[in-house]
């Protein structure tokens, strides 16, 4: 096969044409002969049986029947007219019947030649009828691909209206098998396909669109997944190998004073199997010559802050400086509190820098970073201007990377002239099978179980009419001294809508909870910034005892006191935004509580959702529901996924399938890092001809 002959565009395959091909590319996208190839079937009709017209049922499938027209006639009815067949087998009768089109379709049609028609039956009377029929005639069944299952391809209106149906594309696909002869360039090697028992890349394209039989198209799903999924943690991998072979990375090599000193005086609690597990991993990168690039994922209140401050004194023990860099400026100073408290009178230089310092204290800020009097920078999107220039930065942690994008991250690999380690925190946990494909490239370290003392949230859904009993219920924790958080939806397209939830919501709280023996704060996105951050630090020091707020507090406010969260319209949130929102409580050692409200109707998802918080407080857990909920395109947003291209796998439903593909990428790497071996020349062919190409593996960040 001509190796460019996949790359020919579509109007160059009989029976397309321009117009065809113009409408194929705006509708799916498809411009080469390639594309159409991988265009598979979203479902298939079995059509492995032929029945007689004595064994049907009213069952609403689709059949196929042999048999032959022996009359046509046209009925009048109230509106219009339909056209009526007789049709006949060796065992009975039955009708075919069109609403549309009867002159065409009278004039296409022969009496007594053999067709086999197929479709959903259904029965009127004694009589069984077929409306609007896919037919055939028997002879020319007989002569196309043996199609024993009809694949059902994805379609949009535009393509049916301009008469691209499901057949056309069928038979544009067929073409093509036809004039390829069906021979496809092999892409995986002999050592591969032997050991999964896979089917040769040929057959499997070929029963992809036209399987024989459920068997084989269970055999050509499974090894067209495995490949896309390979290709995928391939690149991803040999990304990971070049970048520690290519990237030479700053080596701490001793574990000093700071870090031991802290460790054995300042600790506030003794560390988690799972804090001194991931301390174990984030030391071995460190003294590996190579740059560390690792992702901490642990639950809020699972003590990142703590793994991230012992890293940095690492850093300062070695003769480097640290950043930390947060996605708002609430985060950041709750960052820079949270780490001068835990060093206490320990002699570490740290500062703070967002957008809100000012001038005299940057020029100083800036003096200090540049001759090496300061250890640790905690700050915001500020961090990365040009101005701000270290002596010699050691490492960079990033928290919540997904709120930073990659043209950001880079900006810090050239604070210095050999790029810092670095360390991604988030507290949105990822579910593993999107972790292995979306940061395939990262180290993955995971903190899994909370400081000794924590206690879980008690979590509980409440519908609008208990709300009284609620009510009482707040009153009871105010009265114990505690403060309470109450959260209503804001979504941009509705913002009007919720802007007049909240003040609502903020009037019958004021009304049920008169002043002065209740203060009430509120904090919105249409505040001006210093109100908001008044509002909100009233609340931090008590002045306030209930925050009627948006999400705008979804990250960051750590207020121990605050024991009780409430989530106004709970179905309008999505599973990881009700899990963040739940994490705003039970950070002091008190019993806290998280009550979903919502109305009565709620769809099935929105059930879900709520049975899912109220049954458990593993966040990854939670994401691994919302992930089957929402695909992953939508957990991720876009941007972050690349992953919205897979043209067949699922990395859901495929999981068993990814974990395969990641595991014999690895052992390929592991043997013939650079794809050299003459077994592996269909891998390297293969993957050459993907890097070249705009298909997935561009996207993902």
């Amino acid at each position: 096969m001509n190796p460019n002959f996949l790359q020919t565009p579509l109007p160059y395959l009989k029976g397309i044409g321009p117009n065809r091909a113009d409408t194929l590319k705006v509708e799916l996208g498809l411009e080469t002969f390639r594309d159409l190839l991988h265009l598979f079937p979203n479902r298939y009709l079995d059509k492995t049986q032929y029945y007689k017209i004595s064994q049907l049922h009213p069952s609403g499938a689709d059949v196929q029947i042999v048999g032959k027209i022996v009359h046509l006639k046209i009925v009048e009815q109230k509106r219009g007219k339909r056209l009526v067949a007789r049709f006949v087998d060796e065992t009975g009768e039955m009708e075919l019947v069109w609403f549309r089109g009867h002159k065409w379709i009278k004039e296409q049609l022969k009496l007594n030649e053999p067709y086999v028609v197929f479709g959903r039956i259904n029965r009127y009377g004694s009589i069984f009828s077929m409306a609007h029929p896919e037919m055939e005639l028997l002879r020319e069944h007989q002569k196309g691909l043996k199609i024993a299952m009809q694949p059902i391809y994805p379609s949009t209106e535009k393509l049916s209206a301009k008469g691209i149906t499901n057949r056309v594309i069928s038979k544009m696909v067929q073409q093509l098998l036809i004039e390829s002869k069906g021979l496809f360039p092999e892409s995986l090697s002999p050592s591969i396909m032997e050991e999964l028992r896979l089917m040769p890349k040929s057959e499997a394209l070929l029963n992809i669109h036209f399987p024989k039989s459920q068997e084989l198209l269970a055999k050509a799903q499974f090894r067209l997944k495995f490949e896309e999924l390979f290709y995928v943690q391939l690149q991803l991998i040999s990304k990971k190998l070049v970048r520690r072979q290519k990237i030479k990375g700053l080596s701490f090599e001793t574990v000093g004073e700071n870090f031991n000193a802290f460790f054995s005086d300042h600790l506030p609690f003794e560390l988690t199997n799972a804090q001194k597990k991931v301390i174990k991993e984030i030391r071995n990168d460190l003294g590996s010559n190579a740059q560390m690039n690792r992702l901490l994922q642990g639950d809020v209140g699972s003590g990142k802050t703590i793994v991230a401050l012992m890293v940095m004194l690492m850093a300062s023990d070695n003769g480097y400086q640290s950043c930390i860099m947060a996605p708002t400026e609430i985060l950041a100073q709750q960052h820079y509190n949270g780490l001068k408290e835990l060093l206490g009178q320990m002699d570490i230089k740290i500062a703070l820098l967002t957008g809100s310092t000012k001038k005299s204290e940057r020029t100083l800020l800036h003096n200090q970073l540049e001759n090496g009097n300061l250890n640790i920078l905690v700050g915001t999107h500020a961090v990365l201007e040009d101005k701000v220039r270290f002596k010699n930065l050691g490492l960079a942690i990033i928290d919540e990377q997904h709120r930073f994008g990659v043209a950001q991250r880079s900006k810090l690999w050239h604070k210095n002239e050999t790029p810092p380690h670095i360390l991604v925190m988030t507290a949105t946990p990822i579910p593993r099978t999107l972790a292995m494909s979306l940061y395939g490239d990262l180290d993955v370290s995971v903190i899994d179980e909370l400081p000794p003392g924590r206690k879980p949230i008690k979590t509980v859904h409440r519908f609008d009419t208990n709300r009284l009993k609620v009510f009482r219920f707040i009153k009871d924790e105010i009265k114990k001294g505690r403060q309470i958080y109450m959260v209503y939806p804001l979504i941009q397209e509705s913002e009007a809508l919720d802007y007049k939830d909240l003040m609502d919501g903020y009037e019958s709280i004021t009304r049920d909870f008169p002043m002065p023996e209740y203060q009430v704060s509120i904090v919105h996105g249409k505040m001006k910034p210093a109100d908001k951050d008044y509002e909100m630090e009233r609340f931090v020091k008590g002045e306030t005892q209930i925050m009627v707020a948006t999400t705008v507090i979804e990250v960051g406010v750590n207020v121990p006191n605050a024991s009780v969260m409430i989530i106004e319209s709970a179905e309008r949130f999505g599973l990881s935004q009700l899990h963040q929102l739940r994490g705003r409580v039970g950070r002091g050692a008190e019993q806290s509580f998280c009550i979903l409200m919502t109305g009565n109707k709620l769809s099935e998802d929105s059930k879900t959702r709520l049975q899912t918080m109220t049954r458990t407080n593993d966040g990854f857990e939670i994401a691994e529901v919302d992930l089957k909920l929402r695909g992953p395109g939508d957990l991720m947003g876009t941007q972050q996924s690349g992953l919205l291209n897979l043209k067949i796998a699922d990395i859901v439903k495929d999981n068993q399938i990814l974990q395969t593909a990641r595991y014999h990428a690895i052992q390929l790497l592991k043997d013939d890092p650079r794809l050299e071996k003459p077994e592996n020349a269909p891998i390297r062919n293969a993957y050459n001809s993907i890097a070249m190409g705009r298909e997935i593996w561009g996207y993902i960040s």
